[in-house]
């Protein structure tokens, strides 16, 4: 028999909608470029986050807000297996990625950091450098208001939402783990 706890089925409440301003980003972004391997060391956090993709856009750590989502091409996020990718984009305010492809283990660090990333072939196509898109998770929409024009991406299988949904994999073990009140 399964614990209830474990139980991998959706959850009941309905996934939030998510609007953001695109930042529009190339083909094969990798994770040297997204946080370069030289501030990995740093103990200070803001070295970290302030040197985010500036390899790419110098001023971006300066100018992404809250909300934000990240529109790519192809490969997004190859190179090396480095988590601090995933987190200072989710720390800096990203609250997806939308991209052609996704390296592998960017996409689990991505679910497992609870920073969903939306494999979508057209991406490139979705709009332009500050246009405002929205997310319909359950219906698996995006809606580039700005322009008015939508595009379709499978929706999330409802465990991967569950991760995202709870901020990520320690998240969701942390609740799963709790005692009932």
């Amino acid at each position: 028999m399964t614990s209830k706890k474990f139980d991998n089925s959706e959850n009941s409440s309905p996934f939030p909608s998510i609007k953001g301003r695109i930042w529009l980003l190339g083909d094969s972004i990798d994770t040297d470029l997204i946080v370069p391997s030289r501030v990995l060391t740093e103990q200070d956090p803001t070295k970290l986050l302030a040197a985010t993709l500036e390899n790419i856009i110098p001023s971006f750590a300066e100018q992404v807000q809250q909300g934000d989502i990240i529109v790519a091409g192809t490969n997004f996020g190859c190179g090396s297996s480095r988590e601090e990718a995933v987190f200072v984009l989710k720390e800096l305010g990203i609250q997806a990625i939308i991209a052609s492809s996704f390296a592998r283990i960017f996409f689990r660090n991505a679910i497992n950091l609870g920073l969903p990333p939306i494999k979508l072939a057209e991406a490139p196509s979705l709009g332009t450098q500050g246009d405002v898109v929205e997310i319909l998770w359950q219906e698996g929409t995006i809606h580039n208001l700005t322009q008015g024009i939508q595009q379709n991406f499978p929706p999330f299988p409802s465990f991967l939402l569950n991760y995202v949904r709870s901020g990520g994999a320690l998240n969701l073990l942390r609740q799963k783990l709790e005692p009932n009140e």
